[in-house]
């Protein structure tokens, strides 16, 4: 999958601009929810507090094994055993999970890439009925410390147009503030079909 590359910084001043709990509880993960797939894990600044708060397995992705590699590292240490993980192109190589099969699919700073109704279709198919695209990315916003250019970072506004277009998935509620930099949104998957592979 084509992502603009916005650059990762040094792992210690990334890990400063999240408000990692606040942003799960208003996301709504935590122990209701199973079986949850996560693309592009960075250096697990979400992978280990959300594998610590579900009753099941979270399989993360990324396309760099550098970060898998620091992931891993990581959990071992925070002794974080439910996580899988796979180094790839998801579009390429696929999430190697059957349709309808995750609670939930976390698409956090990622859908700046360049086919992102692609990634949602893709995401929403891994799903459940019933269950949720949870995005988070960067406010659109020029005072944003990081972030990929305006001219590439989507305002939720687009990402809802950009779920519509999947037939698969609607929005729930209002953008969710995720302070300091970032907004969030859930994007329930429709009952009514789970497309096959």
């Amino acid at each position: 999958m084509k992502l603009r590359e916005s650059g990762m910084p040094e792992e210690a001043y990334w890990e400063t601009l999240f408000d990692v709990p606040l942003i799960l509880d208003r996301l709504g993960i935590d122990a209701r929810l199973k079986n949850i797939v996560e693309l592009g894990c960075g250096y697990g600044t979400f992978t280990i507090p959300v594998a610590k708060r579900i009753s099941g397995v979270l399989t993360t992705f990324d396309i760099d094994d550098g970060m898998i590699e620091r992931t891993r590292q990581r959990a071992a240490e925070a002794e974080a055993w439910n996580v899988l993980y796979f180094v790839g192109d998801v579009f390429a190589d696929g999430f190697g999970s059957d349709a309808g099969t995750k609670d939930a699919c976390l698409l956090f700073n990622i859908l700046h890439c360049e086919e992102p109704v692609r990634l949602l279709a893709e995401a929403a198919r891994l799903v459940r009925p019933g269950g949720a695209v949870l995005v988070m990315h960067w406010r659109y916003d020029a005072a944003t410390p990081r972030g990929p250019n305006l001219e590439i970072r989507p305002r939720p506004e687009q990402i809802a147009g950009w779920a519509k277009e999947t037939g698969l998935l609607e929005v729930e509620g209002p953008v969710i503030d995720l302070p300091p930099w970032h907004y969030g949104l859930r994007l329930g998957r429709r009952a009514e079909k789970i497309l096959s592979e």
